[in-house]
Formats: C-alpha cells, sequence, structure tokens
C-alpha cells in the first residue's frame, strides 16, 4: 500500500502533463470539447485514476485529492483559455472571409415607383383628410338601385342606356361613377358627415386621348345643418389651392346632375385658358330622402372629378392613354 500514493500522484501528474499539451495543440471547438470529455467527463481518465483512491488510507486521500483538484482547475483553465482562442479565430476567419471592400459599387436593385394615378389620388386623400373628411370605399359591381335610381336618375334617363353603361348578366352593373358610396354611406351613418370615396369607375366610352373605359373617379360629400353653397365654393377654392400649390382662379357654370340641386361645372384657369375640372352641387332632398334625413333640417353638398384628368395637369401630359400603357420608358420618370 506504501506505492499506491505515489503511483496516484504520478499518473496525475502525467495528466497534467500531457492533458495540457493536447490541449494546446487542439485546432478546433469540436475536437476540443472531445478532449474535455475524455479528460474530464464522468468516465474521463481523471475519474478513472481517482478510482483509486478508494484503496488509499483516510491519512493520504487529502494529499492526492488536492492533487486532483489541482490538476482538475489546471485542464478546465486550459480548456477554457483555449476555447476563447479557438472562438477568435474563428470570429476573425469570418471577418476576413465576409469582409465587405466599402469602396465597391453597391448591387443595384431597382425600386418600385408610386403609378401618378395612385399618387394623385394620395395626394387628394391627404388633403381631404386635412379638412376632417373620412375617407370610404364601396363596391365597383353595383345594382342599378344604389347605381342610379337612389341618386335620382329617372328610369328613362340617357346613363341608363347600354350603350353607356356596362350591364352584367343578373341585371347589376359596373358602377359608372363612385356617388354610390355616398348613398351607401349615408345609409349607415347619420349626420354630420363628411367623405371622400375614391375608386374605380367603367363606362362603355370610346377610347382617345381624353377618355378611356376603365377611370378613377374621386368624389367628396358632406351633409349637415344650414351648409350652404358658399361651404361647397371654399371648399373646392381650398382643394384645387393645395392640389396645384398655388392660388387658382375658378368659376361656377350652372349645370345639371340628376343627384344635385342646384348643380355647376368648375372650371379653373390653367396656363390662360379655361378648363373644366369637375362638378358640383348642393345634393337633391330627393338623395337625402332616400337615405332617411330629413331636407329640412339637413342640407348638403358633393362634386366629383376624375383622377386622370388631374393627374394629366400636375404631370403635364398630353394622353391619358400613357397612364395604361404599362410604358416603363414612361413610368419610371415619377
Amino acid at each position: 500500500m506504501t506505492n499506491q500514493p505515489n503511483e496516484l500522484e504520478a499518473k496525475l501528474t502525467a495528466l497534467k502533463v500531457d492533458a495540457q499539451k493536447a490541449i494546446a495543440a487542439v485546432n478546433t471547438l469540436p475536437q476540443l470539447e472531445e478532449l474535455r470529455v475524455a479528460y474530464l467527463g464522468k468516465k474521463g481518465q481523471l475519474s478513472q485514476i481517482l478510482g483509486g483512491l478508494g484503496k488509499l488510507s483516510p491519512e493520504e486521500r487529502p494529499k492526492i485529492g488536492a492533487l486532483a483538484n489541482e490538476v482538475k482547475e489546471a485542464l478546465q483553465s486550459a480548456l477554457e483559455s483555449q476555447k476563447s482562442t479557438l472562438q477568435a479565430a474563428e470570429i476573425q476567419a469570418r471577418l476576413e472571409a465576409e469582409t465587405i471592400d466599402v469602396t465597391m459599387p453597391a448591387v443595384f436593385r431597382p425600386q418600385g415607383r408610386v403609378h401618378p394615378i395612385n399618387s394623385t389620388i394620395d395626394r387628394a386623400i391627404d388633403i381631404f383628410v386635412g379638412m376632417g373628411y373620412t375617407v370610404e370605399t364601396g363596391p365597383e359591381m353595383e345594382t342599378d338601385y344604389y347605381n342610379f335610381e337612389a341618386l335620382n336618375f329617372l328610369p328613362d334617363h340617357p346613363a341608363r342606356d347600354m350603350q353607356d353603361t356596362l350591364y352584367l348578366p343578373d341585371g347589376n352593373l359596373l358602377r359608372t361613377h363612385t356617388s354610390n358610396i355616398q348613398i351607401h354611406y349615408m345609409e349607415e351613418n347619420d349626420p354630420p358627415i363628411r367623405v371622400i370615396a375614391p375608386g374605380r369607375c367603367y363606362r362603355r366610352d370610346t377610347v382617345d386621348a381624353t377618355h378611356t373605359a376603365v377611370f378613377h373617379q374621386i368624389e367628396f360629400f358632406a351633409v349637415d345643418e344650414n351648409l350652404t353653397f358658399t361651404d361647397l365654393k371654399g371648399t373646392i377654392k381650398e382643394f384645387l389651392h393645395q392640389m396645384f400649390g398655388e392660388e387658382m382662379e375658378i368659376r361656377f357654370r350652372a349645370s345639371y346632375f340628376p343627384f344635385t340641386e342646384p348643380s355647376a361645372e368648375v372650371d379653373m384657369r390653367w396656363k390662360g385658358k379655361w378648363l373644366e375640372i369637375m362638378g358640383c352641387g348642393m345634393i337633391d332632398p330627393n338623395v337625402l330622402k332616400s337615405v332617411g334625413y330629413d331636407p329640412e333640417t339637413y342640407t348638403g353638398f358633393a362634386a366629383g372629378f376624375g383622377v386622370e384628368r388631374v393627374a394629366l395637369l400636375l404631370h403635364q401630359l398630353d394622353d391619358i392613354r400613357r397612364l395604361y400603357s404599362s410604358d416603363l420608358r414612361f413610368l419610371r420618370q415619377f
């Protein structure tokens, strides 16, 4: 038994030397983990050597135990140090492999652009929201009631003709204006209301430089007590001022629309000439009655304009068909 402590001491010392050399020579983190398990794991070399402690006398065990702890701490320290070294080397290698030359031109990725029709709609919405209006949308496939009847169109009105309106096999139609939204909204909401209604519309029209069968319209309307034509005029004047960025000279010409009374066409002075820009008027009492409003208590106004026409003016375009040609040479200008 006298040689047993010396033998364990020699094994521990040899383990310490051999392990430190092996740890220092390892090149990868997985290999380092294998060494940790081999030396310090439950079935590792240190545990196997310490299995002989049971054969020592009580007086000899503390000395060998202290040496074993010293060896364990040395190996753990060596493992942690080498781990840090390998991790740093791995990060450095990755940085070198992924180094970006900031002097090289960036990879170009073409960015999408806002179509002139959409940008015009967005601009109008921003203006009216700033004036306290709510944005509302509605169905593009509509019934005759919401598109015509509730808006005071007589049964024999020319707009109901098959040559002017796109009818569907089930008797419904593609809306000819966004005024249908006015009826839907007023049926579900009580005054006071202020609404802007943008959307796509359809008419059987011959396509030329100023007309298309599919177009976009924005209608705005308000209903409250004591609203007058003066309120309508002021709203239009402020809208045109903000839309075109300058004080526009405007005039109102008497006109006729089934759903407004009185009605007017709005012209604005553009490049020295008068240009028709929108239609407007005070909401007809029959329309107010159709949605359950009392025309003796409430009055309202409405106006609508074509988005494409405003886009043509804003961007100085000469042909509405350019907006629908999908010509990238044209669209990349916006």
